[in-house]
């Protein structure tokens, strides 16, 4: 399965940006989906998932009532909903897709597309 995120760019603080994931070269639809990100310095982080079917859901506490996902697996296609966001989001945001059990587990993901950048402004 090959990965591609695109939408990213510069907003300023309290702005919205949706990230597109669109997947090629196998089957999407029995795979979680998962957003990462990775900041300058900082470790990849597990922000959102969501399971092949859309439920369940997972959201890191860092994108709790601010970040939502969602999937079109008729098109092959899942999205990242980012609203408010903050300085902190500025990062390199990548999709990944993986068979685990767990959607919320970075274990479960082992496919990885081409990121985009976020920047965040104050």
């Amino acid at each position: 399965v090959q990965l591609q995120a695109s939408g990213g760019g510069s907003v300023q603080a309290g702005g919205y940006l949706r990230l597109s994931c669109a997947a090629s070269g196998g089957s999407f639809v029995s795979y979680s989906m998962g957003w990462f990100r990775q900041a300058p310095g900082k470790e990849r982080e597990l922000v959102a998932a969501i399971s092949w079917s859309g439920s369940p859901t997972y959201n890191a506490e860092s994108a709790r009532g601010r970040f939502t996902t969602a999937r079109d697996n008729s098109k092959n296609m899942a999205y990242l909903h980012m609203n408010n966001l903050k300085p902190e989001d500025t990062a390199v945001y990548y999709c990944a897709v993986g068979s685990g059990d767990n959607v919320g587990a970075i274990r479960s993901y082992n496919y990885w597309g081409q990121g985009t950048l976020v920047t965040v402004s104050s």
